[in-house]
């Protein structure tokens, strides 16, 4: 049997949160955090801090498209943070923080810019999400990986993601 997994990486802000956040959802097979969009090779999270890389903070979501369908992550994804924010996220500020949509095909494309465009007047100010091919994704160090999940009493944990996940546990009735 093949698998019909498909790929698709979204920055919106810290990758700590976005991973809290689509870890929560059913058709999301696997979230790994990482570094794209950017033209260092191989960076290192405190290379990618520097604003020098180019590259965001972003989660590479595998996910089975039968069960959850591209329209359903962005909307997770426009939902769980401020796409009209350039460059920052709360108190996250940077370029690693913007908010990307790195896609793999061109017909991923048209459903991203659809559903920006869709949504474009639920907002008082333009979407500044960038919509990009992805050219390479690069995994975090281990120690971002699950980190909600296994440092939740931690400080940002509790302040930034905690809310940030009760906010879209209600949205989506979950």
């Amino acid at each position: 049997m093949q698998n019909k997994n498909k790929i698709i990486v979204f920055g919106g802000g810290c990758f700590w949160c976005t991973q809290a956040v689509f870890d929560m959802f059913e058709g999301v097979v696997k979230t790994t955090p990482g570094y794209a969009g950017g033209t260092t090779k191989s960076p290192t999270y405190e290379q990618v801090c520097s604003g020098t890389t180019g590259h965001a903070e972003v989660l590479e979501v595998e996910y089975n498209p039968e069960v959850a369908s591209l329209d359903k992550l962005l909307e997770i994804f426009f939902a769980s943070h401020d796409p009209t924010s350039v460059n920052q996220q709360g108190a996250d500020v940077g370029s690693q923080y913007r908010s990307i949509v790195l896609y793999t095909d061109e017909k991923e494309r048209g459903v991203i810019e659809a559903y920006i465009k869709s949504i474009a007047g639920n907002f008082k100010k333009p979407i500044a999400t960038q919509v990009k091919k992805l050219d390479t994704f690069y995994p975090s160090e281990d120690y971002h990986k699950d980190y909600y999940k296994l440092n939740p009493l931690q400080p940002y944990c509790m302040f930034v993601i905690r809310p940030k996940i009760a906010k879209v546990k209600k949205e989506f009735g979950i």
